[in-house]
């Protein structure tokens, strides 16, 4: 397949664009400067120069495969990304073409904050974070109902794993500090992913993406974990003295990163032949929060 990435040098793009390298497709990414272009041609990932809201791509649109948006930006980026692929792929792409598979990049914070419920994949999204009800449930079903593009919306959970994820900045923190202070309340459980296996996800949805299309994918381990035992486990990791504390969130990325979702996701299992392998956060700690300080710590 030929596959363009949105946001191919980011935290969780670049680890996606790798493995459809290494699954055999040819590879482009979005790249903003020249030096994060030729760290892309350094994984035998085809760099464009420019941005998402520019035409640097547009020349590509009649004869990708997929495009994945793997970026992190304004809602309104987002939305007017997304329109201008599917105008541009009625205008350009050739007649009785099959339809550009459009896969978005969501997450498992539609499902809220909630102790108690278990949700799958095909749970009603009643209550979302605040940071993301204002917009988000929208954007997920204009992708999935479109009749443009092929659209498939994936869900990844927190992101664990390599020099960058949703933890990274806590990490720093846990370091300038010398303790460990969480932002959250004792009792919570996280429902986390290896970027890897989430990679891996979004390379099945692709390549299925016959089937794949209108759906929404929860892409999660099996089986949360509890946030004071991976706080246990970071005390002891990272050599700091304990024992750890919580803080009150302080923004609202911090409210949702500190929320409890039971995400038991299905459908990629069934449908794309998915599953997870890679260790747990809390059982892999110590290999984890190392590749992390032997990125970012000099």
């Amino acid at each position: 397949m030929k596959v363009l990435v949105l946001g191919a040098t980011g935290a969780i793009g670049l680890p996606i664009s790798q493995a459809f390298v290494r699954a055999g497709h040819e590879v482009y990414g979005l790249a903003r400067t020249a030096e994060k272009a030729t760290q892309l041609s350094k994984d035998e990932i085809i760099p464009i120069l420019g941005t998402v809201d520019s035409d640097a791509y547009m020349h590509l649109i009649p004869s990708l495969d997929v495009i994945i948006s793997a970026i992190n930006d304004l809602p309104a980026v987002l939305l007017a990304t997304f329109n201008n692929v599917a105008q541009a792929t009625e205008a350009t792409r050739p007649a009785g073409s099959p339809r550009l598979t459009y896969i978005y990049s969501s997450g498992t914070w539609m499902h809220g904050d909630d102790r108690t419920a278990i949700v799958t994949d095909t749970t009603p999204i009643t209550n979302p974070m605040a940071i993301l009800a204002d917009w988000l449930p929208a954007m997920e079903q204009r992708v999935v109902q479109s009749t443009q593009i092929n659209g498939i919306v994936i869900r990844p959970s927190l992101v664990y794993g390599r020099a960058g994820s949703n933890f990274a900045g806590f990490f720093k923190s846990v370091v300038k500090e010398g303790q460990v202070v969480w932002p959250g309340r004792p009792g919570g459980r996280y429902a986390l992913i290896h970027m890897d296996d989430a990679a891996a996800a979004y390379v099945k949805a692709a390549e299925r993406s016959a089937i794949a299309g209108g759906k929404i994918f929860d892409i999660s381990n099996p089986q949360t974990e509890s946030v004071d035992g991976f706080l246990s486990r970071l005390v002891e990791v990272s050599g700091v003295p304990g024992p750890y504390r919580y803080r009150e969130p302080e923004t609202p990325f911090e409210e949702a990163f500190s929320s409890t979702a039971l995400v038991r996701p299905y459908l990629a299992k069934a449908l794309l032949d998915w599953t997870p392998s890679k260790m747990g956060l809390t059982d892999g700690l110590e290999i984890y929060y190392k590749a992390w300080f032997a990125t970012n710590v000099r």
